[in-house]
């Protein structure tokens, strides 16, 4: 299945139908009055976050979306029929934006989640509204309310607990085969990872959803490599696992140029929790391996853990790091909802 994160919608809401003018016509009634119903509703334009979705593709070979109109009214006092309703079925996790690209009109974050992006027009008054003692016979209706076209940017964040970040070639894609059922591309060169991947990790008969995506360089902010698109991936994490391959010789700064783009793409993803480890280890000796562990250590200021995806050493130990911080993320979420719920008191 081919992914795709972002997507432009049409949507247009259906108008309402238009009143009647009619009046009644029968056999020895030389005066029926005005009997001209009301027009139906036009149907509405809702969003839905579904199970099962995990891409904005179908999106691509479908931008318009447009609701029925509603029917016009008829005589004998009938309503013109209502439009049908669409529903733009989304995957959970993805946001709304309008025209802009900036304004969010809605986050779908849960299963089953319904918002309303365009409601459908009223349909107007039939003749039958407008008869007044002094005009027994009006021939007056009302035309439908128009329905409303707006432009509209979806743009998927991916759900998982935590995120896997590093420099192309990390081992990022090796780690996340290893520790759950994903099966990312793994080769030998850069950029081996092209769209975001994310796998089911089990450690100590507990689960979590971990996301690995493509790596990121010195300037990805500026467009540079595949740029800092997939970040917003990582957004809704808990908690960031960096990973900095250990074969380089440069640790240090490989370390501080992941933590730049960060910075820059801002939206506090540079303060969220992050695991900090060595990847690697499995090619390096006992001298490299504590170099290397003392400069990446210097750097960012913090413990780092060691580990090889390839051979398995290390993990268990990152692994129980890292859910540690989402059961904390989850305790903080749980107690403020708590708050939220707690009745003032004066």
């Amino acid at each position: 299945m081919k992914f795709l994160d972002l997507a432009k919608v049409y949507i247009r809401s259906g108008s309402g139908g238009g009143g009647a003018v009619s009046f009644r016509r029968e056999k020895f009634i030389e005066f029926g009055g005005p009997d001209g119903g009301d027009g139906g509703s036009g149907g509405s334009v809702w969003v839905e976050a579904v199970d099962g979705l995990n891409t904005l593709i179908d999106f691509r070979y479908q931008q318009h979306f447009f609701a029925q109109n509603g029917q016009p009214g008829m005589g004998r006092q009938r309503t013109g029929k209502d439009g049908d309703d669409i529903v733009l079925r989304v995957p959970v996790g993805t946001e709304i934006l309008d025209e802009d690209e900036e304004t969010v009109v809605a986050d779908m974050t849960e299963v089953g989640q319904r918002v309303l992006l365009a409601r459908g027009g009223n349909g107007g008054w039939g003749n039958l509204h407008f008869k007044t003692s002094t005009n027994q016979a009006p021939r007056r209706a009302n035309p439908g309310q128009e329905g409303v076209d707006r432009t509209l940017w979806l743009r998927l964040k991916l759900i998982a607990d935590a995120g896997l970040l590093g420099l192309p070639n990390a081992g990022k894609s090796t780690f996340l085969a290893a520790v759950s059922n994903a099966r990312p591309k793994i080769a030998d060169y850069p950029f081996t990872t092209l769209h975001p991947n994310l796998g089911v990790v089990g450690i100590d008969n507990a689960e979590f959803v971990m996301a690995d995506i493509p790596g990121l360089i010195a300037g990805a902010s500026e467009g540079k490599g595949l740029g800092d698109r997939f970040l917003g991936h990582v957004e809704r994490c808990a908690v960031l696992l960096h990973l900095v391959d250990g074969t380089s010789e440069t640790v240090a700064e490989d370390y501080r140029a992941i933590i730049t783009e960060l910075e820059l793409y801002g939206g506090d993803l540079a303060d969220k929790p992050r695991v900090t480890a060595l990847n690697k280890i499995d090619a390096l000796d006992d001298e490299e391996r504590a170099e290397a562990r003392a400069a990446l250590e210097a750097e960012c200021g913090g413990p780092v853990l060691m580990l090889s995806g390839v051979t398995g050493e290390g993990v268990p130990e990152v692994l129980r790091a890292v859910r540690a911080q989402i059961t904390a993320d989850r305790l903080r979420m749980k107690q403020a909802d708590a708050d939220e719920e707690q009745p003032w008191r004066p």
